[in-house]
Order: structure tokens, then C-alpha cells, then sequence
């Protein structure tokens, strides 16, 4: 969960590209090609994130409230399943899932040894449980990549509020608050193996204004993962698509500038990237299944309602299929498992996705300006699918999709960008042949795959 529904501040979204320090893209020509973990991210598509924290059990703590932040000893799941939560994601399509192991409050759901304020203090497993280590064992169990949320900006236990910044009255100083976060990033990245992605949610405070120096951790412990609103000089960078709702920007291209006028001050409303871009970094849709209190992130017992299948398979379209991966904010309940509405609706979701899918009607790689495929007649058409090989960059710049009915070709679906995934919904068309004209691009198209659904 941001810590603003309404996003009245950008969380350092681009700050990642203030700074020609980015690690070097592999380039060809003029083409920025993604490394492997950016090719093996994209690949994914769906992604699931879970939020569990003091707040599920005091719903009108304000973590901006500076020491009112509850007790541990509140903090007490009675059923507490991670293997639930995984089940759960992984009947929605997820191939991976990210724990939020510590949000805005600052408990945290590993016991550390930076501070007193986490699961060592609570009474759940005497003190003696770790949910991150539950988690981790889970998603390998089930076959998902697993990833890890642990905001530096914000910390409600140490006063310390976006991006990064110690407030006045706190017990910690600047200096003080610094070696928690590298000594609490320094545990999570080193003791539970290796982690696919890594959040930094609300983004990274710069050394050069009093933050700590955590790049060195990255390339030290994590060098493979991929990295959301993370340091500049991280590599394997990722980018927020601009709002909570599952929607990307269209055109949404995968390259952008390594320079920007982002301040982290403002909302930034323009989110595409840049077919010249210096830099790889692609964008991540996130949104909760739920909406209502604490946006739909945290549970609540009432006040909040599941979005519908037919939302959640709108949400991958204009995520995924507008090339960006889409990950899913599941809540957890005061008994420490995932709400049995919840997971029914995730299978609902996962089950339709899969059927609509699983076999296209036809499907054909190819190289060059223009590629055909013959359809039987009688077939009608829903979807149209073209995906680039971009491991050899993000070289479409226009295209047309036509469909030849009735002896004469009839443009059905046209676009810009394309990158891993373009969705054109055609719901119930029929034609003898569809074809694909590239009208420009930066170099030969490479596509991956040209399909019909």
C-alpha cells in the first residue's frame, strides 16, 4: 500500500532516473535490450503482494500520529497460514509475490535485531515466529518467485515520514535511523535467500541529502533482483505506472530517459517512458483486490468490497496487455490467513484467465514489417496478441492489425508500442486472415509471437 491513496506526493516513482549513474544497458545499434531478471520479470506478468500489520488489529492507528503507534503485543494471529496466501495467489496466475515485511507503522514481521518494535515482542509464537522465513518456505513450497517490501521512507515507530526524513521530537536521530535501515535491508536481503523483487515504496532519500547508502547492499546481496522505485545507481530497475487501478499508460514503452524533472515532490502524471530512453525499466501495475478502507491494502472486517472478475480481467488487460506486469495487493485477516471470499474470487479470476488463453486460435513468430495468419472462417475472434522479443530490444515505433472479410482487408486494432504484450480486445470477430503491418520502427521487428484468441 502507498502511504496516499490519492498520491499527493510521487514517492520518488522516477527518482531511479535522476542520475546518468544507472547500471549500463547491453545495447545493439540503437537498441536498449533488457538484462536476463528484466527478460524473466516480464515473462511473469501477474504478481501478487501481501500487507499484514499492526493496523489490521487498531484500524484508527495513524502511523503520522508520531508515538502512538500500538504495542506488539496487539499484534497475535491465531491461524496464521502463509501457505494459504500462496495457494491463493498462485490460483490467480501469479508466478510471484512480494510480502510487505515492514509498511509505514515500522513493526516488522521478521524479529530484528535493528529495534524492539516486531514479531520478537509479539505474543504470536511467544515471540519466537518469523513470517518473512514462513513466507520465503511458502513460495518455494509452491513454485513462486519470492519478493520483498520493506519501506525506507516512511516508519511510524522512528518518526519518520516520506522520503526518508527523521521528524522533530524523534528518539532517533538522522544518523541513527540510517543504520536500522541498513541493518534491517542487510537481514532481509541476506538471511532468507535469493528474493526476485525488491520494493522500495515511496522510494530511496539520496546520500547526498542524509539517506543511507544502499545500492552496495543490492549489488552485494540481491545483484539479480529486480528493483521498484529503488537507488539510482541500482541496475534491474522497474517503474510505478502513475496510479493504484491496474492501468497502465498507452503507449507504454519499457525505455526511458536516465535524466528526469521528477522532484518526489509532485505526482507525476506522465508515466509512458521513452522509445529513445537511455535506460531499460518497465512499468509494474499495482492495485488491491479489495477497495474502501486503507484503499483496499489492509483488511477490515467491513467498509470494503471485492473487485469483480470481470474487473480483475479488465485489469490485465490494460496492465499486461498494455506491456506492464500486473501484481495484485491481497489482504491478510486478524486471524492470519487470506479471507475465504477473497480466495474464492482469486480462483474465479484465474480459472476464466487461463480458459481465455490457454490455446490461441492461431499463433506465429516472425521477423519483418508484415506477418499473416489464416483463420478458419468460422472461428470467432476475441482477442489479438503480439508480443516482441525484447531481448533484442523495443524496436516497434506504429503498427495495424487488419482482417481480411469478405475479400478485402479492414483495419481492426492499431497502436504504438508493443514490448512483451499488446491486448487488442475483438470480441467476436470473424475473418479468413488477420495481418500485421509494422509501419514504423528503430529496427527489424523481432516478434515473439503473433496470436489470435
Amino acid at each position: 500500500m502507498k502511504f496516499s491513496v490519492l498520491r499527493t506526493i510521487s514517492f520518488f516513482v522516477l527518482f531511479f532516473m535522476t542520475s546518468l549513474t544507472v547500471a549500463a544497458q547491453t545495447k545493439t545499434g540503437d537498441q536498449v535490450v533488457p538484462n536476463k531478471a528484466q527478460v524473466e520479470w516480464a515473462q511473469t506478468e501477474i504478481g501478487a503482494m501481501f500487507h499484514f500489520d499492526v493496523v489490521n488489529y487498531v484500524p484508527d492507528y495513524n502511523w503520522r500520529k508520531w508515538g502512538s503507534h500500538p504495542p506488539a503485543s496487539v499484534f497475535n494471529p491465531s491461524q496464521l497460514n502463509t501457505d494459504q496466501w500462496i495457494q491463493a495467489a498462485k490460483a490467480a496466475g501469479a508466478k510471484y509475490a512480494v510480502l510487505v515485511a515492514k509498511h509505514c507503522s515500522g513493526f516488522s514481521l521478521w524479529p530484528t535485531a535493528a529495534h524492539e518494535y516486531s514479531v520478537k515482542h509479539s505474543p504470536w509464537k511467544d515471540g519466537k515466529g518469523d513470517i518473512v522465513a514462513e513466507f520465503i518456505a511458502s513460495c518455494k513450497k509452491y513454485g513462486l518467485k519470492p519478493g520483498i517490501y520493506a519501506s525506507a521512507s516512511a516508519n511510524g515507530y522512528c518518526y519518520v515520514d516520506n522520503p526518508g526524513k527523521v521528524q522533530p521530537g524523534s528518539p532517533f536521530t538522522q544518523e541513527a535511523y540510517n543504520k536500522i535501515v541498513v541493518q534491517q535491508l542487510t537481514e532481509l536481503w541476506s538471511n532468507y535467500g535469493k528474493l526476485f523483487e525488491i520494493w522500495f515504496d515511496g522510494g530511496v532519500l539520496p546520500v547526498s541529502e542524509g539517506g543511507p547508502d544502499l545500492a552496495p547492499l543490492l549489488k552485494k546481496w540481491q545483484p539479480d533482483a529486480v528493483v521498484f522505485q529503488g537507488p539510482a545507481d541500482a541496475k534491474n530497475l522497474i517503474r510505478w505506472v502513475g496510479n493504484e487501478e491496474g492501468v497502465a499508460p498507452y503507449p507504454n514503452w519499457s525505455r526511458a530517459r536516465a535524466t528526469s524533472s521528477a522532484t518526489g515532490t509532485i505526482k507525476i502524471s506522465d508515466m509512458n517512458g521513452d522509445p529513445d530512453g537511455e535506460i531499460w525499466c518497465p512499468g509494474e501495475a499495482d492495485f488491491p483486490l479489495r477497495n474502501g478502507w486503507q484503499g483496499g491494502w489492509f483488511w477490515k472486517a467491513d467498509g470494503q468490497k471485492l473487485l469483480s472478475v470481470e474487473q480483475l480481467l479488465t485489469n490485465y488487460n490494460t496492465s499486461v496487455g498494455r506491456n506492464a506486469n500486473m501484481i495484485i495487493g491481497i489482504v491478510v485477516d486478524t486471524s492470519g490467513r487470506v479471507p475465504e471470499a477473497d480466495v474464492a474470487r482469486l480462483k474465479v479470476f484465474g480459472d476464466v484467465l487461463a480458459r481465455q488463453f490457454e490455446k490461441p486460435v492461431a499463433s506465429v513468430p516472425g521477423s519483418g514489417n508484415e506477418i499473416i495468419l489464416k483463420v478458419n472462417a468460422d472461428k470467432a475472434l476475441h482477442f489479438i496478441v503480439i508480443q516482441e522479443d525484447i531481448s533484442k530490444g523495443e524496436r516497434i515505433r506504429q503498427y495495424v492489425v487488419e482482417a481480411l472479410m469478405n475479400g478485402a482487408w479492414k483495419p481492426v486494432a492499431e497502436g504504438i508500442s508493443v514490448g512483451h504484450k499488446r491486448i487488442h480486445e475483438v470480441r467476436n470477430m470473424q475473418a479468413q486472415q488477420i495481418r500485421l503491418r509494422i509501419l514504423k520502427s528503430s529496427a527489424t521487428p523481432h516478434i515473439k509471437a503473433f496470436s489470435l484468441y
